[in-house]
């Protein structure tokens, strides 16, 4: 079956230029060296660390490690370029961002292609990730109306106050293996458009898509400098964290990951924002159309291999004829998930990002029988999941009780964990004791019951009768709770905020 993705799809056509692969996309057997004042520079270290395919599990190519010298030197550059950057009037600088957007139309399937190698995620769902992406790009094309300021005239005699927005400096963006080019555009776009320059710090597991990333940009008018990438693991994270030339750090991983992150990135005195964890939760009533809501669990909890922070994890039933219906229906629809290499027509998810991961999802299963559910659909049955790559199928779980290991921890794989309980209020309070608050959505026909879900839980992104609810470009993203550190969520009108700082003059003239 074709899974709904939940992506705002609009018709952005790819139109690749003659000789434009060549010029940006990474060959086999390549080395990603980090990207620097609009160069390739290989770290003198010249330290190394495969990057896998996941579909094959063979190697594909090499990233560089960096360290904090490397870093050092990413900040200067960014520093140098970014005094000039931030004096381009507001209107050339929203010229250079449209000039991205159409580069990024024209690269759209060159830059999928490398996520589809790398992230092991189907071709349809990478050029779907990048149209999210140019959303971000499309909100800050309208930067001059999006960082106008306030104006008041005559608060007294002779005397008139205005603000305005302005950029805080050097940004450094670290970025999470799942969305290689979705999330560096969330914060990119805004971080840029606003007069900043950046440094970003993607996944070691699969670099290429976001190094080929600042190469489009680039090419497309960003002045060198301006945007900047220094790949690595920990010491480069933490050499951003410590550095004090960036004044602000965005980033997007798992919730330890996220508070290291906030915590030491605060106490260097940087702005950060950190969106961590998820465990999101759909509620399904008596009033809902159960063949639908099955067809948007299966989509929400399988799609991407539920390699996604708002991946539906755990479906809540409220009944046991709900769930019942609900386990019958989406155990059949499992049958029909193609699962396979991505480059691949007809596949609905593909491999896992490493063996490493694909075994920690499946012990899942495993500690779940221990437990007492009841595994309805076992993703270790795929032909599929002992041949070479990280394959797993589809996997539901059905009689799930909230101290299970499938319920407390993110699984951030394509197992969906069923927990039956008796009323609303019931799920209500399921959902606001779980620690985490990225998203939950409510399949339902009742108005009554959509409002009391919305008002009542304790959630930061709500859905109904939309088991995906990730707002378009123009609001923002974030959760509550253990899912965000910080007080700013991602791209929108929270994305100009936090990259930019409010200065306040107060005129009298005689």
């Amino acid at each position: 079956m074709a899974l709904e993705m939940n992506i705002v799809d609009r018709d952005v056509t790819a139109t690749t230029e003659a000789g434009a692969r060549s010029q940006t996309a990474f060959a086999p057997g390549d080395v990603i060296a980090n990207f620097v004042g609009g160069a390739e520079v290989v770290p003198a270290e010249g330290r190394v660390l495969p990057v896998t395919n996941p579909a094959t599990g063979k190697r594909v190519r090499d990233v560089v490690l960096s360290d904090a010298d490397d870093v050092d030197a990413a900040v200067a550059a960014a520093r140098s370029a970014q005094r000039e950057w931030a004096a381009t009037s507001l209107a050339g600088r929203a010229a250079v961002m449209y000039d991205v957007r159409d580069a990024l139309r024209r690269h759209l399937d060159d830059l999928a292609a490398v996520v589809v190698e790398e992230n092991g995620k189907t071709f349809e769902d990478a050029r779907g990730e990048i149209k999210r992406g140019l959303e971000s790009i499309e909100y800050a094309c309208g930067l001059p109306t999006n960082l106008q300021g306030g104006y008041s005239a005559e608060v007294a005699r002779g005397v008139d106050v205005h603000s305005t927005r302005e950029p805080i400096g050097v940004v450094g963006c670290i970025t999470p293996f799942n969305f290689p080019v979705m999330v560096p555009l969330w914060m990119l776009a805004n971080a840029l458009a606003c007069g900043n320059a950046a440094i970003v710090k993607p996944s070691e597991k699969d670099p290429g898509p976001t190094v080929m990333l600042a190469r489009i940009l680039t090419n497309a008018g960003v002045p060198a400098g301006v945007l900047n990438v220094v790949n690595g693991e920990a010491a480069a994270v933490n050499a951003l964290l410590a550095h004090p030339g960036v004044a602000g750090v965005s980033f997007v991983g798992s919730t330890p990951i996220a508070r290291h992150v906030y915590e030491n990135g605060t106490a260097t005195g940087k702005r950060v924002q950190a969106l961590g964890g998820a465990k999101n939760h759909m509620v399904v009533t008596e009033a809902a159309d159960l063949d639908a809501a099955a067809r948007a669990a299966v989509g929400a909890a399988y799609g991407a291999g539920g390699e996604r922070c708002m991946a539906v994890s755990v479906l809540v039933a409220v009944g046991d004829e709900v769930a019942d219906g609900l386990v019958g229906r989406i155990r059949t629809l499992a049958d029909g998930v193609s699962v396979g290499p991505g480059n691949e027509a007809g596949v609905d998810f593909g491999p896992l990002i490493t063996l490493e991961h694909r075994d920690r999802v499946a012990s899942y299963l495993d500690a779940g029988t221990e437990a007492g559910a009841e595994i309805v659909v076992d993703g270790r049955s795929h032909p599929l999941y002992t041949r070479d790559g990280y394959f797993i199928g589809p996997s539901l779980v059905d009689r799930v009780r909230p101290e299970m290991s499938v319920y407390t921890d993110e699984i951030f794989g394509p197992v969906l964990a069923v927990v039956r309980v008796r009323t609303l209020d019931e799920a209500i309070g399921l959902v606001n004791d779980n620690p985490y608050g990225n998203g939950a959505a409510i399949f339902t026909r009742d108005g009554r019951e959509a409002r009391e879900f919305q008002t009542s839980t304790n959630i930061g992104m709500i859905g109904v009768n939309v088991p995906i609810p990730v707002p378009v470009g123009w609001f923002s993203f974030g959760g509550w709770k253990a899912s965000l550190f910080g007080d700013s969520h991602m791209y929108g009108d929270d994305g100009v905020r936090f990259f930019t700082r409010q200065r306040v003059v107060t005129s009298r003239w005689a």
